[in-house]
């Protein structure tokens, strides 16, 4: 791995930790969301916040935590004046999601969970997920 890819991977590392943090996540939670095997102690959660480690290089973590970062710049976006409104929206239940918790969904419903969650939450994902294609106009004469 390159020096360059390991410092995206290290500020990945770093910025996921912040947000799952300010959602008041247990390290089970976020051992469960990211595929972190079960037996990671506290001490290396704190060795990702502080940057000292980083996440495996592992497609399915990668792939979760670039979900969550997308999920905490939509949740930006819906909240720009009240960044504690994230981690409350995240444990609240939504008519969308069958009065379950987007929380409950990432959690039980692992990639398809937090794919459901994103495309509630950013419209470009949902497009994007449709296969749909913008048409290109023709010139009129």
């Amino acid at each position: 791995m390159s020096d360059e890819q390991q410092q995206a991977l290290v500020q990945v590392t770093q910025a996921v930790m912040g947000l799952l943090d300010a959602w008041e996540l247990s390290t089970s939670e976020m051992q469960q969301i990211l595929l972190l095997p079960a037996n990671i102690r506290a001490r290396a959660f704190q060795k990702y916040r502080d940057g000292n480690d980083v996440f495996p290089d592992d497609a399915d973590t990668l792939r979760r935590a670039r979900y969550l970062l997308r999920i905490a710049d939509a949740l930006r976006t819906t909240y720009p004046r009240n960044p504690k409104m994230a981690g409350r929206w995240v444990k609240l239940r939504h008519r969308r999601f069958g009065r379950r918790t987007p929380l409950s969904m990432i959690l039980d419903g692992g990639e398809g969970g937090l794919i459901a969650v994103l495309s509630e939450l950013d419209c470009t994902f949902s497009w994007d997920l449709t296969g749909s294609k913008p048409t290109t106009s023709q010139p009129t004469n």
